[in-house]
């Protein structure tokens, strides 16, 4: 499960509150998510929110105490978050808090990177940031009360395939049925998209993610995930004219970033087992966990997939995976390529667990079908051998 999990309730290994950097990185990646929201044009409202006063009240402090020249504006402080790695501010955050290139701001777009957003939402308790988890937890809520839990999948599955929506396609999500216990929630999260998205009078979304791509002034196109922008130029996949589809709506921020982002790992994950011969049930018992896979023997692995840029928040968030439905082992898994980007991001993960979890296991998309496969196989043989004896 993929969507904002609260910190663990037992201790991690490493202390963080020791730390007063923490105090300030979250509450100024609360600030730069708040700002993001808030300025669809680029620009920033004076007076400045209270999150975003805030954030830059306590970044000059923090400067000053520490000796070190601190931001002289907004705009400054700004630049910092674009240019500065979180690792050489002068403030004081345990080794593992950000990695040695990690920035706050994307550079080319100012928008907040992976890492903000995962710091807002590993700490902060504004109601922007939590807003995805309320989503969630509204449409579990509903979809209970009704008995309907194909509702429940329906809607994640949407939320994950379908961040971008034309009027044609809303209108036929409308008439979905299986939707029905969470039509207004729908409604809701779908909100319209602004004109800075348009290129000739036309929208473009990404090959690979499916969100919405802004146009660059060099004619190139930015996509809003880091993991996208780190696999080069984002291709192409749908272009939209707006006076052939109409307007647009797509998902709110939040749940692009917590929900579609992570949730394509998830159906990824879920098309390469289902390849291999494997039943797959996506989200079951109401999202007890991601994906429930049912070997031919009859024996269930239960995995939750986990697309986190940051394997210390990551190893914090660990806890065992729940055990309904029933299961024989499970997994946590995270993309291949996060373990590629970052050396050491297992062994970050296994050292900020909590004792509660220190069991769970973490593996890449990659090795788990690989297990998989090879469970298969010996399966396989294991049935031919049967057969060869039972013949004698």
């Amino acid at each position: 499960m993929n969507h904002s999990p609260a910190p663990p309730d037992d201790p991690a290994p490493a202390d963080w509150s020791a730390h007063r950097g923490i105090t300030l990185m979250r509450t100024l990646a609360t600030a730069l998510t708040v700002l993001d929201g808030a300025a669809g044009d680029g620009s920033i409202a004076v007076p400045y929110a209270p999150e975003v006063q805030r954030a830059l009240d306590r970044t000059v402090l923090a400067c000053l105490e520490r000796g070190a020249e601190p931001p002289a504006s907004l705009p400054d402080l700004l630049s910092w978050c674009r240019e500065r790695p979180v690792s050489d501010w002068p403030v004081d955050l345990p080794p593992e808090a950000a990695g040695p290139d990690d920035v706050l701001l994307d550079p080319e777009s100012s928008r907040p990177t992976e890492l903000c957003y995962e710091w807002a939402e590993q700490f902060s308790d504004s109601a922007l940031v939590l807003y995805d988890r309320e989503i969630i937890r509204a449409a579990l809520r509903l979809c209970r009360e009704y008995g309907e839990e194909e509702a429940y999948s329906e809607f994640r599955r949407l939320l994950v395939t379908r961040p971008v929506l034309t009027p044609a396609e809303e209108f036929a999500v409308s008439m979905d049925h299986v939707l029905d216990p969470v039509k207004e929630l729908v409604s809701r999260v779908y909100r319209p998209v602004p004109d800075s998205y348009l290129r000739e009078g036309a929208y473009a979304t990404c090959g690979r993610c499916l969100t919405l791509l802004t146009p660059l002034p060099d004619g190139g196109w930015w996509c809003e995930r880091d993991r996208c922008r780190r696999l080069g130029r984002p291709p192409v996949g749908r272009r939209l004219p707006r006076d052939e589809v109409g307007g647009l709506i797509q998902l709110a921020r939040p749940l692009r970033q917590f929900v579609t982002g992570p949730g394509r790992a998830e159906v990824a994950l879920e098309t390469r087992l289902t390849a291999l011969g494997l039943k797959v049930r996506m989200w079951p018992a109401y999202d007890a966990y991601d994906v429930h896979v049912t070997f031919p023997d009859g024996r269930v692995w239960a995995v939750d997939v986990k697309d986190w840029a940051h394997p210390a928040f990551l190893g914090r968030a660990a806890r065992p995976v729940p055990k309904e439905p029933p299961y024989d082992e499970a997994f946590w898994v995270v993309p291949q390529d996060r373990v590629d980007d970052r050396p050491g991001y297992v062994a970050a993960f296994e050292r900020n667990r909590p004792a509660a979890a220190c069991h769970l296991p973490l593996l890449t998309d990659t090795e788990l079908v690989d297990r998989a496969a090879a469970r298969l196989t010996r399966d396989v043989r294991a049935a031919e051998g049967f057969e060869e004896n039972r013949d004698a």
